[in-house]
């Protein structure tokens, strides 16, 4: 959907829709059209008991007096209690009531509301925010869509006091709209599509000016001693990456921010084969890596001032004559062994090596990892929030606030001697899993063991990813989580 800001003018075509807060006369615009219309707008909202609560709709078809097809208010409910983020789901229930009707083009005008609790620029830039992420559509591979199923919204135009400023405010926010859309789409592919091999091409394909891409095959990955991560990928006639983006917006010579992410292309479990109900999904098991690619889009894009790492490792498990058997033992690049309990225990020994690699090569601030790693943290937390195991409180706590703010809501689970112990092995330096309990607190001390002394977070998103559950502002499978939540992390507190 295309989406601009102007000044108001009444719309020659299309749908024209005016906001109104709870329990409110007409005032303003929404007065002037109801006069225009000779009172019908104001009968129409009395017949559907329409009250200005917030999301509620009611229409006008064909009204005389203007020259739109339609003429609809949305109610703001009470706009002192108005926050960005129902702004936000405002602007999808917007596209939601309107994408499938007979216009094409939709003027949103937006009038001053007694009491407003947000800027006239963020009210409208968030608006818009919710429009383009509802509107967002997967649907490349559909060949028989029925004309009356497709979208018809193409273009919306917001109208305020604040068009300057709105623009402003939206060309940031869009921005991260586009690394979390260009997240949606990578989750959403087919894995026949999306191999390891096509994942690193794309990344550097349709990398923004100054983002900087190197791609890692197995050669070299076998030369820098990364037994973990190519011994999950053996199994699979797609060549394992490693790929690397820089953004250097920060001050030379500063240490980076990093961001790792689990890229399984496919998980079939390997030789611990996966039961065959709901195995499509596996597909998304590389929603880490989609992640930290379309954050490190959004960083370029919007020249960050701050130098950040993003490292993915991008595999396929795979069963074959050549997979990772049970009992195998292999060797990180750290030099640590690792014992093959459970070869459907695969990201995290994606991961062991993505994370050394980052902090011996960069030597970063801090790193955060993203893995769909566990079923366990959606038995926890269920699909509203991702699960945080960190070794730092300042990190975490910073990530908490950010995730209220921004509705990607993330929970601190513990860690701690007892969970590590869990994972010892009688044959190696440690197993790949801890048993049958606490299965998201093992996984995490696993990764604990290759970081070192840098400050950590990993983020279980196995229930936010992919197949959470639709918002106002998302309906896709896929759902691009994690993006915002990271990009403002580091613009409220790495930036500059």
């Amino acid at each position: 959907m295309n989406i601009s800001f102007a000044d108001h003018k009444l719309p020659r075509a299309g749908i024209l829709l005016l906001t109104q807060p709870k329990g409110t006369a007409f005032r303003g615009r929404a007065a002037e059209i109801d006069k225009k219309t000779g009172g019908a707008l104001k009968r129409a909202a009395k017949a559907a008991d329409f009250q200005g609560e917030k999301g509620s709709f009611v229409e006008l078809m064909a009204p005389k007096g203007v020259s739109a097809a339609r003429v609809a208010l949305v109610g703001l409910g009470d706009p002192g209690e108005l926050t960005g983020l129902e702004a936000e789901g405002l602007g999808g229930k917007i596209a939601a009531r309107f994408e499938k009707g007979p216009d094409k083009d939709l003027t949103l005008w937006l009038d001053e509301a007694k009491g407003l609790k947000l800027e006239m620029d963020e009210l409208a830039a968030r608006i818009g925010l919710g429009l383009k992420l509802r509107s967002y559509r997967f649907d490349k591979y559909k060949t028989k869509q029925k004309e009356n199923g497709k979208p018809k919204l193409a273009k919306a135009v917001i109208m305020s006091d604040a068009t300057a400023k709105a623009r402003r405010t939206f060309g940031e926010l869009s921005k991260v709209a586009d690394g979390t859309i260009i997240a949606r789409d990578l989750v959403n592919e087919p894995s026949n599509i999306l191999h390891p091999v096509e994942f690193a091409a794309r990344i550097k394909a349709n990398a923004p000016e100054g983002l900087k891409v190197e791609v890692l095959g197995e050669k070299q990955m076998e030369k820098l001693g990364m037994g973990a991560l190519l011994g999950v990928g053996q199994g699979s006639r797609r060549e394992s990456q490693l790929v690397v983006m820089r953004w250097d917006g920060g001050k030379k010579g500063e240490a980076p921010v990093a961001f790792i992410g689990k890229g399984v292309c496919f998980d079939t479990g390997g030789i611990s084969l996966k039961p065959p109900a709901g195995m499509e999904d596996m597909k998304g098991d590389m929603g880490g890596a989609a992640c930290v690619t379309g954050l490190m889009h959004t960083l370029a894009s919007r020249k960050a001032k701050v130098n950040a790492v993003g490292v993915v490792g991008l595999v396929e498990n795979m069963p074959d004559g050549n997979a990772q058997r049970p009992g195998d033992i292999v060797t990180s690049m750290s030099g640590q062994t690792i014992e093959v309990i459970n070869t459907d225990a695969e990201g995290r020994l994606v991961l062991c090596d993505a994370l050394w690699y980052t902090q011996d090569r960069f030597k970063p601030k801090f790193m955060i990892d993203l893995a769909t790693l566990t079923g366990a943290i959606m038995v926890a937390l269920g699909q509203e929030y991702a699960g945080i195991f960190s070794n730092n409180d300042e990190l975490s706590d910073q990530l908490f606030n950010v995730g209220e703010r921004e509705g990607e809501k993330v929970w601190r689970l513990p860690m701690g001697p007892a969970f590590d112990k869990m994972i010892d092995s009688k044959f190696a330096d440690m197993k790949n899993v801890g048993g049958r309990f606490a299965g998201s607190i093992t996984a995490a001390q696993f990764l604990g063991r290759f970081v070192n002394d840098v400050p950590w977070v990993h983020i279980d998103i196995a229930g936010t990813a992919m197949s959470s559950p639709a918002t106002d502002i998302n309906t896709s499978w896929g759902s691009g989580y994690g993006v915002r939540l990271l990009d403002r992390l580091v613009a409220e507190h790495y930036e500059g």
